[in-house]
């Protein structure tokens, strides 16, 4: 494999973490007494950093900048200590990250998921690669579709922009490779649809783990 950078969304690319994410939330909304929502509404929330899903679940009339960081709080308390109850990765993933770290790729992680949730995951899941760098959310840095993470991990692994490829599944993703002026491959098995992917305008979708393995060993 030609030398090049291989840069993963983490929720609805490399692991399917919505049912916890949805659970820390359900649990956040009933201490509250407020009502809950379905699946396919917090696969609509994520994708845009923890304090935004809070945002998103809680009624709109409770929004103010206070409660959302109070239940941000309640949220995350939850969430890091039961962050892998139902979470898996996607089938055919942790054998394709392995494969790539193993023939040379450089491998990272950028995430709108908060630092700390962020490298608990990738840790258990994919314990056996040494990443230039896992990203999640943290203090003083802008959340994708900013190129501000993704600047981050091109100073540490040293390759040029042309060699370097955004995987994710979402429109956010997407955005952001065009933002940084890198490739882009979108995936079609996260929370978000084929159709927001191809609207985005990624150069390349995957519907299957194979599919996405062909395009990177080209």
């Amino acid at each position: 494999m030609k030398q090049r950078l291989i840069i993963f969304d983490l929720d609805g690319t490399l692991l399917n973490t919505i049912g916890d994410l949805a659970v820390g939330c359900d649990h956040m909304l009933t201490l509250r007494g407020l009502p809950t929502h379905t699946y396919e509404q917090y696969c609509s929330f994520v994708g845009n950093g923890i304090l935004r899903l809070v945002e998103c679940a809680l009624p709109e009339e409770l929004r103010t900048e206070e409660y959302v960081k109070a239940a941000r709080k309640d949220f995350v308390d939850f969430y890091i200590e039961n962050i892998d109850t139902h979470t898996v990765p996607y089938s055919g993933m942790v054998e394709l990250v392995n494969d790539l770290y193993r023939d040379g790729a450089k491998l990272a992680v950028a995430s709108n998921k908060f630092q700390a949730g962020t490298e608990k995951l990738i840790r258990k899941f994919f314990p056996s690669v040494e990443f230039v760098d896992i990203c999640g959310n943290r203090e003083g840095v802008p959340l994708k579709p900013d190129t501000a993470l993704v600047d981050l991990i091109l100073d540490k692994a040293g390759v040029e922009r042309e060699n370097c490829y955004m995987v994710g599944d979402s429109a956010v993703d997407i955005k952001t490779a065009q933002n940084a002026a890198i490739h882009s491959i979108g995936v079609s098995w996260g929370f978000r649809s084929r159709t927001e992917l191809e609207e985005a305008g990624a150069e390349q979708i995957a519907d299957t783990v194979e599919q996405l393995r062909n395009m990177l060993y080209k």
